[in-house]
């Protein structure tokens, strides 16, 4: 069994030059995540937006952002500029200046008048090349938050079970209610080669991101077996690749997801 777990450790590394090899190496926990949206800041003559998925996330669901609000999943396509906050979409969803979280109002993200102070707030969002202080630093936010051992990344599905983040799944005026769907057992998928079988749960996914995120953009069958992909396609930034090195947990960590005993 030891020859066997170092064979799968050793396998990971390989997979994570691969990946390396096509830009899609491991950043430091504070930048993992992160996005920077810049379709029309700088032709206004702002500086570009840097979202930190690290925040965000402890406070709202995938799901709400990417089904309810509207973000798309790859970077730069939403097509987000200051006419569509104002008018109350994607960012000015939640950021309007009136709406609370907690006991707490959410600044609102843009308007037409800059008035005393208006670059403070603007910066806040348009940071990139500047040196702004921001509200959440990372390494404090995150401190008392558990790990995962092999990238000291924020374990946020523990976090979230022990609860330390509660993560928002409904926003009113724009989410609509709904009653929620039964969801499956775990069930395993067949590793093709040597390493343990991977065990997928369904509930995990679920609590995150609904249906509605991984059907039918990312995975178009729900059937079992219908879809065949391999760890080269995922590490591609496809299937399970769409979140997983990007957002959610590295791939390099293969025990995550090959959990089940190796077969004899």
């Amino acid at each position: 069994m030891g020859i066997v777990i170092l064979l799968m450790v050793g396998f990971c590394f390989i997979l994570a030059f691969v990946g390396g090899a096509n830009g899609m190496t491991m950043p430091v926990p504070r930048e993992y995540g992160r996005v920077i949206i810049r379709n029309f800041s700088e032709q206004a003559g702002m500086g570009a937006v840097r979202f930190d998925h690290w925040l965000h996330r402890a406070f709202y669901t995938c799901r709400l952002c990417h089904v309810d609000i509207g973000f798309a999943m790859e970077a730069n396509a939403t097509k987000i500029d200051a006419d569509t906050n104002m008018k109350g979409f994607y960012c000015g969803s939640c950021h309007n200046g009136t709406r609370v979280h907690g006991s707490k109002k959410i600044f609102a993200a843009c308007s037409l008048s800059a008035t005393p102070g208006e670059d403070t707030r603007c910066n806040r969002c348009h940071s990139v090349g500047k040196k702004v202080q921001k509200e959440y630093d990372y390494a404090s936010f995150s401190k008392k938050l558990p790990k995962e051992n092999l990238w000291n990344l924020v374990d946020w599905e523990d976090a979230e079970a022990r609860g330390f983040i509660r993560p928002i799944d409904f926003l009113p005026g724009i989410s609509v209610e709904r009653p929620s769907l039964t969801v499956q057992k775990d069930f395993s998928i067949p590793s093709r080669g040597w390493m343990s079988d991977i065990i997928f749960s369904h509930k995990k996914h679920a609590r995150w991101n609904g249906c509605e995120v991984c059907h039918p953009d990312i995975f178009p069958s729900v059937k079992k077996g219908t879809v065949k992909y391999s760890m080269f396609q995922i590490y591609d930034g496809q299937y399970c690749g769409v979140c997983h090195d990007r957002v959610a947990f590295s791939l390099n960590d293969c025990q995550k997801c090959h959990s089940k005993p190796v077969r004899r």
